[in-house]
């Protein structure tokens, strides 16, 4: 089979198994026109990236960039545009003698042939992005408008009232409006982005994607198809597409581009209709190692040592976004063995762990957080998780838990590890109860890495290293801080991924008799520096140092302390 090689490498890769490729091999038996590489894209088994590079380790094809594709047509009128948009081709360059073109399928010898049967030459043949591919192609043959202005077209939504609940209905199901959501959400896949937001305005209907913590506008659908959109989401996530006055929450799973994903949609009615946001959350691009997350030297050290204490309360503080419950997940994978029971309360369950006891919180029908934690201390766990400590029923059984011999794990929002202590005695609980429960408080902010492929390294100025006191992280030798550059490989941002910068508050002595005395915030964070905490603002700059991200960025998520 000529692309053997091509699926040995696929399941090397883990990005196909055995039984999917009997699925492929099924549905090709059926299929005339289609390739198998073609199938495995179709089919959602893998993105367009996966095949590509599979043929590049496979077959030693050269692959073409985004960048690479000329905006003039390169091939004789011989060679039909149809033939090049059904077989996803397009003429990269040509000689007296040769022509080399982009395939999605270099393989296909049969289209290769009639090539050089239409043109007289001989075909040199490279792999491309099938998307890439098609958009070039309309920029080359004039055909030059997105994906979505097509589907707009296509779409007759002049005659759509806002009661007509049955037309929403079967617009909402037409073929148009099922391929605007898929682009939106494949767009959204192809980019690693972690939300998209959907969003009505009285002239426009924006879409934006969230990409490493920034907000991205892409195409969005016309303002007239905004019904239909939102409607489309809401049908797939099971909610009720006749309440619209109401906020509503719900779950989609979905397999897309080789990827299996699980959205979290929620929905809330604003001026001129539901603004709707998915967050994409992704099972195998999600980091669950610390040294992964950004956690190293001093810092992972006392985080492990404060995780394995048989019982306390482990607090993770920081805004919404910031990473909190990525490091929690990490936490419960690092505790997760057959000797130790496990059980979550959360609102939502963000990601499914194999052999942890996960719960629903569910308010609407009186399972909150308070009274799901009474019940789960008779269930005689080892570790407890709660999404979050919102009131102080929550964190007075979360206490008591500590006190009976449970290790606690939750989350706060407040800005700093010092923080996190003023808001537990701003919502009630007793000073001695915090520090004879509490083991450490962990602060993190998430900041974006620096694309290796094109950063830029500069000797620091004498200034700045003066300013910044950057010689107590570098004694010797020049200091050299990164730029963000941007190329095809980083979209051209400069960054790919992201990483938390931390700062870690163990409960020693000291601090504890700060807490006694009612000291504030500021007090206790100046006395654990002294003791050798490492602050947000200091663990960014040790990174920044590292070549890791930039000072920029630092200065984005952290005021100096």
């Amino acid at each position: 089979m000529i692309y053997q090689s091509l699926l040995t490498t696929l399941q090397e890769r883990n990005k196909v198994s055995v039984s999917e490729l009997k699925k492929v091999e099924r549905v090709q038996k059926t299929s005339v026109t289609e390739s198998v590489p073609q199938l495995l894209v179709k089919l959602g088994l893998c993105s367009e990236l996966d095949v590509a590079d599979a043929f590049v380790k496979s077959s030693h094809f050269e692959k073409v960039t985004s960048g690479q594709y000329p905006l003039e047509i390169q091939l004789p009128e011989t060679v039909s545009f149809r033939f090049l948009k059904n077989y996803h081709i397009i003429g990269l360059s040509h000689t007296d003698n040769d022509i080399t073109v982009a395939m999605m399928d270099p393989k296909d010898q049969s289209n290769i042939d009639a090539l050089r049967l239409a043109t007289g030459k001989q075909v040199i043949a490279k792999v491309g992005l099938l998307s890439e591919i098609d958009a070039a192609l309309d920029v080359q043959y004039g055909e030059d408008r997105s994906k979505m202005d097509k589907l707009i077209d296509d779409l007759a939504v002049d005659d759509l009232g806002e009661e007509d609940l049955e037309h929403l209905k079967d617009l909402a199901s037409e073929a148009p409006v099922i391929k605007m959501v898929n682009l939106i959400m494949q767009r959204a896949i192809e980019t690693k982005a972690s939300d998209i937001h959907i969003e009505p305005f009285e002239q426009t209907l924006k879409v934006r994607l969230r990409v490493d913590g920034v907000l991205q506008e892409i195409d969005a659908p016309n303002v007239k198809s905004t019904a239909a959109v939102i409607s489309r989401i809401k049908i797939m996530a099971k909610l009720n597409i006749a309440e619209r006055r109401l906020p509503q929450d719900g779950r989609i799973k979905v397999q897309m581009l080789g990827k299996e994903l699980d959205l979290r949609v929620s929905s809330i009615p604003t001026m001129y209709g539901e603004s709707v946001v998915i967050r994409l959350l992704d099972k195998e691009n999600t980091v669950l190692d610390f040294a992964g997350l950004g956690f190293a030297g001093r810092h992972l050290q006392q985080f492990i040592d404060v995780l394995s204490q048989p019982h306390g309360i482990i607090l993770i503080t920081g805004p919404t976004g910031s990473g909190k419950s990525t490091t929690m997940y990490a936490a419960l994978k690092q505790l997760n063995t057959p000797e130790r029971k496990i059980i979550t309360v959360e609102d939502p369950v963000e990601y499914q762990m194999e052999g942890v006891n996960q719960i629903q919180a569910k308010p609407q029908i009186g399972l909150t957080f308070a009274s799901a934690l009474r019940s789960i201390v008779r269930q005689d766990p080892d570790v407890i998780m709660i999404g979050e400590m919102r009131d102080i029923e929550t964190a007075r059984i979360a206490v008591q838990s500590a006190l009976t011999g449970h290790l606690v794990l939750s989350t706060l929002h407040t800005n700093d590890a010092a923080g996190g202590i003023t808001r537990l005695l701003d919502m009630g609980l007793e000073e001695y109860l915090l520090t004879s429960t509490v083991n450490g408080i962990l602060a993190q902010r998430l900041v974006r890495k620096l694309c290796p492929a094109c950063k830029v390294g500069v000797v620091a100025e004498p200034e700045i290293v003066k300013e910044l006191r950057l010689r107590r992280f570098a004694p010797e030798g020049d200091i050299i801080l990164h730029k963000s550059v941007g190329c095809p490989a980083c979209a051209d941002t400069g960054y790919r991924g992201r990483l938390a910068i931390i700062e870690f508050l163990p409960m020693t002595d000291p601090v504890r008799k700060l807490i006694m005395a009612h000291e504030e915030a500021g007090a206790i964070q100046k006395l654990a520096v002294a003791e050798g905490m490492q602050t947000l603002y200091e663990n960014g700059l040790v990174k920044v140092i590292q070549g890791i991200t930039t000072l920029e960025e630092v200065m984005r998520v952290t005021t100096e302390a």
